[in-house]
């Protein structure tokens, strides 16, 4: 099966491994059988362990520098309405008690972690994730936001925000705004109604519409997340998704396979096994994704984010600056990412360290005043030496291999016409971008042969 992509490459100059006028993508289905880690971090969190946690993050946060740029993660793991295809950690926000408990725990810890910080570090980022930060009420977001200014006194930070469209209304977003806002990200999956009734999540395209519309007059920049291989979606639905989100032009879209695994998730088992897309047919929308979204002036960022060339993420590949952490492709250059709340996840160069995943042993750690970090890692010379192979292969289409020994065999993908070798220099060709994960994995130490705790790479 050989799928034919077109880039204009007047428009944006994308991430490696993207470079002709004309890509051709090849179905392997072997290479797509095997579940591989996204690697939002080398190594990943399959490999923490409950002997690193709170002593280690200690250490790390008394050893920061003053003015050592920082980045700051605030987790918020509750939705009003929990959707069936999603693998978050959250839980329902049905309980203004349980809400406001968390937010008063939240703001004990940032307060903990500032004051053993004494004022080093400078925060140039603070990201709010989940679940959906929304689900809180808007005056603990507000709260929430001057706890962290104030604190670290982050007056001047880049701050973005996760927000589900279903609870945004026209004060959220007038207050964002007001409060210093600069990016938003819509989860939007898909704009076909009878895939959302498949997935639990009903949001008509004129409520996206108008907090788009609302968004882009205050100045606040747009990104969505769309999914391809949901149950009872084809090249049609997700077409007409595409057409509405290229109308609307978000600064970034990300485009990502769902991932069934119910097994893990009891949640996705309302989704229907038997109506969803099989691999050929996931491959088929990944690539007609792609196809339109840089045909429509979009620069690929590695293979399932976009955005458009003004837009900070494609400046940054185009100039080799793009960084991969638990946030997926991003342009920030920090390399101390501080999490806050249940599950959030810090990392330093050499650690890094999960907290505790369940709210009410997390309160009660901060509660007792401790860190809430519970499991984590210590990387190793030869991890973060992977990790640096497995980031560039991701973020920049080739690696140098510097004089490590051994080395994974790529033959396979060679003789493929994937990947090119020259001395420690490997260059992925265009042809290899669905496979990029598939790809770093050969230099992934922790790798089992039958791995089960990961998606597929398409």
């Amino acid at each position: 099966m050989r799928l034919k992509l077109q880039f204009d490459m007047a428009q944006c100059a994308p991430a490696p491994p993207v470079r002709s006028m004309m890509v051709m993508w090849t179905y392997h289905p072997d290479l797509l059988a095997r579940p591989v880690p996204r690697y939002t971090s080398y190594p990943t969190a399959a490999q923490f362990t409950g002997e690193v946690g709170a002593d280690a993050l200690a250490a790390r946060l008394d050893a920061v520098e003053t003015g050592t740029p920082l980045s700051l993660y605030v987790h918020i793991p509750y939705c009003h309405d929990i959707c069936w295809y999603c693998g978050c950690n959250t839980g329902a926000a049905n309980r203004a008690q349980r809400l406001t408990a968390y937010v008063e725990a939240l703001e004990r810890e940032i307060a903990g972690v500032a004051a053993r910080l004494s004022g080093r570090g400078r925060v140039a980022r603070i990201a709010f994730g989940g679940g959906s930060p929304n689900s809180l009420p808007l005056v603990d977001f507000i709260r929430l936001m001057q706890q962290i200014i104030r604190c670290f006194d982050a007056h001047h930070a880049e701050i973005s925000v996760e927000l589900d469209p279903r609870r945004l209304d026209a004060q959220w977003i007038d207050t964002m705004a007001a409060m210093g806002v600069d990016r938003v990200n819509l989860g939007v999956q898909t704009f076909s109604p009878q895939v959302q009734m498949r997935i639990g999540r009903v949001q008509p395209l004129e409520m996206v519409e108008r907090a788009v519309t609302r968004l882009d007059r205050l100045g606040i920049a747009t990104g969505f997340d769309l999914m391809y291989g949901l149950p009872g979606q084809d090249m049609d639905d997700l077409n007409r998704t595409l057409d509405n989100s290229i109308r609307l032009a978000p600064a970034r879209i990300a485009l990502f396979g769902y991932a069934h695994m119910p097994r893990l998730l009891p949640r996705q088992r309302r989704i229907d096994a038997d109506d969803l897309p099989d691999v050929a047919q996931r491959f088929a929308m990944a690539a007609m994704g792609h196809d339109r979204l840089t045909n429509s002036g979009y620069c690929a960022i590695g293979f399932d984010h976009f955005a458009l060339p003004r837009d900070g993420m494609a400046r940054a590949a185009e100039d080799g600056r793009l960084r991969r952490n638990f946030q997926g492709f991003t342009d920030d250059p920090a390399e101390i990412l501080i999490g806050f709340g249940a599950s959030a996840i810090s990392q330093f160069p050499d650690l890094i360290v999960q907290n505790e995943k369940q709210a009410g042993p997390w309160r009660n750690l901060i509660d007792a005043g401790r860190l809430t970090a519970v499991r984590g890692l210590l990387r190793s010379a030869e991890d973060r030496r992977r990790g640096r192979i497995i980031e560039a292969l991701l973020c920049r289409g080739e690696a140098h291999l510097g004089d490590a020994d051994p080395r994974p065999d790529l033959g396979r993908f060679e003789a493929m016409g994937l990947l090119r070798q020259n001395g420690d220099r490997i260059q992925l060709t265009p042809a290899a971008l669905p496979y990029a994960r598939s790809i770093a994995a050969c230099f992934d130490a922790y790798m089992e042969p039958e791995e089960k705790r990961f998606s597929h790479a398409v």
